[in-house]
């Protein structure tokens, strides 16, 4: 139990007399989870958990199904889990809606993988941006095996233009976890690429997500 630990050694105490900073993973997460199971005291119920998703990031790309399925993770603590993980999709989206999106790769990359990293199907999103390629939106248009007959270039250019979008950056998954962009990747860009450019949208980038990251299409010179 945590009350069992010396008060300086207390989460709660610690995160007050430190900051959260000074909080390892597991102390976080032990603070929203309050307690752990019989026979197994909070910390190490946070640390489990914290094994089996791989640290916080994977915690936080799990599905409600998946934290379900975890024995001591009930109706309260999933919810807060999934609520901590809205508010940080939220605030990075906030971050993107506030500047250009290309001077924030990084906030771009981590919005893609708590959206979809840990899909088991393929899933394909686009970022809809302003003249000054901040985001004005981002929504999931296709799911399935991707190509580039099944992600319709229509479809794309009618979400475009509702939003008035001057740029998009498009986005899928390999729930494979391989980040290298297929000749079918490639192909799917080009044709999504032509018909938006005869509306005069820019395709910025496409981005191929997995668990262990992103891979910019356009750093590689696939744009």
């Amino acid at each position: 139990m945590v009350r069992e630990l010396p008060p300086q050694a207390r989460p709660r105490e610690k995160l007050l007399a430190r900051g959260p900073q000074a909080l390892a993973d597991a102390e976080l997460l032990a603070l929203l989870l309050r307690t752990g199971l019989a026979g197994q005291p909070v910390l190490q119920f946070a640390q489990a958990l914290l094994d089996r998703w791989g640290g916080l990031s994977g915690l936080l790309q799990a599905t409600p199904a998946q934290l379900a399925s975890v024995k001591g993770l009930g109706p309260a603590k999933r919810a807060e889990l999934l609520a901590v993980t809205e508010m940080v999709r939220r605030a990075l989206s906030e971050r993107l809606r506030e500047r250009p999106v290309l001077d924030a790769p990084a906030a771009v990359m981590d919005v893609l993988r708590l959206h979809m990293a840990e899909r088991a199907h393929e899933v394909f999103a686009v970022l809809f941006l302003d003249s000054q390629h901040r985001l004005i939106a981002l929504e999931e248009l296709f799911r399935g095996t991707l190509d580039q007959t099944s992600v319709y270039p229509r479809e794309v250019a009618l979400r475009a233009l509702h939003h008035g979008a001057a740029a998009v950056i498009l986005a899928h998954n390999h729930p494979s976890g391989v980040a290298e962009p297929s000749r079918a990747d490639e192909a799917l860009t080009r044709n999504l690429k032509a018909a938006l450019g005869l509306l005069d949208i820019r395709v910025l980038d496409h981005f191929i997500v997995t668990r262990a990251g992103c891979t910019s299409m356009a750093e590689r010179g696939l744009i």
